[in-house]
């Protein structure tokens, strides 16, 4: 397991390693609704290049959690720093414009466009960030990129030309998700329950490849899951409940 190595420099939070991609600080984010919902973290860091396991039971915050962390909603209170940069001080288009830049997002219901190629669905991200298609171009073509990604994940190049993803497999789909997140080679990749449709023979074959390349990449991965059992794929595990306090109750 990893240990954070914490300094104080003055341009940080207190107690922000210039080693964290992610650092939370007294965050509260509250949703009234006819349900009120609260979520409370301290203290949060993702080291650059680290590979994080979050793991909660379903309800506990985890979607709130990783809602937070990409910039989809903003907190209450507190601060959130992702690569240096204070969140609360971007526009919510601004959020977006960093999210798509910076992040490579594994949902856990894949989202591929079901009847585009293969191809077409791990360039998607590059349509909307010049900094990840800039990325991706200093490899190759972007063809040839996507295909290495997809070759990489172990997808065989007869599915990758043939194969619309509404045909796929779950494991295939998975790898298509995949590569979408990790092309371009964003800095942070999130996976939302990424394997929880497979067993775990395919789930770790499926982590060793995905780690593979996020090595390759300097990617930090975090992924959130309920299975404490994939814990000895990861640098650390987290236990929401260890980090987060979290509060539900009809509204007064």
């Amino acid at each position: 397991m990893s240990n954070i190595i914490v300094s104080s420099r003055d341009t940080r939070i207190e107690g922000e390693s210039p080693l964290d991609a992610v650092s939370f600080s007294n965050v509260r984010y509250s949703w009234p609704g006819p349900s009120p919902f609260s979520l409370t973290i301290k203290k949060f860091t993702l080291r650059r290049e680290e590979k994080l396991l979050l793991v909660g039971p379903s309800g506990s915050g985890k979607s709130t959690f990783l809602s937070l962390l990409a910039g989809i909603v903003a907190p209450s209170e507190g601060r959130i720093d992702v690569l240096g940069t204070e969140m609360a001080k971007l526009s919510g288009s601004g959020r977006d414009r960093f999210r798509v830049d910076h992040f490579g997002i594994i949902f856990q219901m894949f989202n591929l466009l079901p009847y585009a190629s293969l191809i077409d669905n791990v360039l998607l991200p590059l349509r909307f960030s010049r900094t990840r298609r800039a990325n991706a171009e200093s490899d190759g073509s972007l063809d040839a990129v996507a295909r290495g990604l997809l070759a990489a994940l172990g997808l065989d190049e007869t599915v990758i030309a043939t194969v619309k993803a509404a045909n796929l497999s779950v494991g295939q789909q998975q790898r298509v998700a995949a590569a979408r997140a990790l092309i371009g080679a964003p800095p942070i990749l999130v996976a939302d329950e990424p394997t929880s449709a497979l067993d775990r023979n395919t789930e770790e074959a499926f982590l060793k490849l995905l780690f593979a390349q996020s090595e390759k990449a300097g990617t930090s991965v975090i992924m959130v899951s309920h299975d404490e059992g994939l814990a000895p794929h990861f640098d650390r595990v987290v236990r929401l409940q260890d980090i987060a306090v979290s509060s539900r109750g009809a509204k007064q």
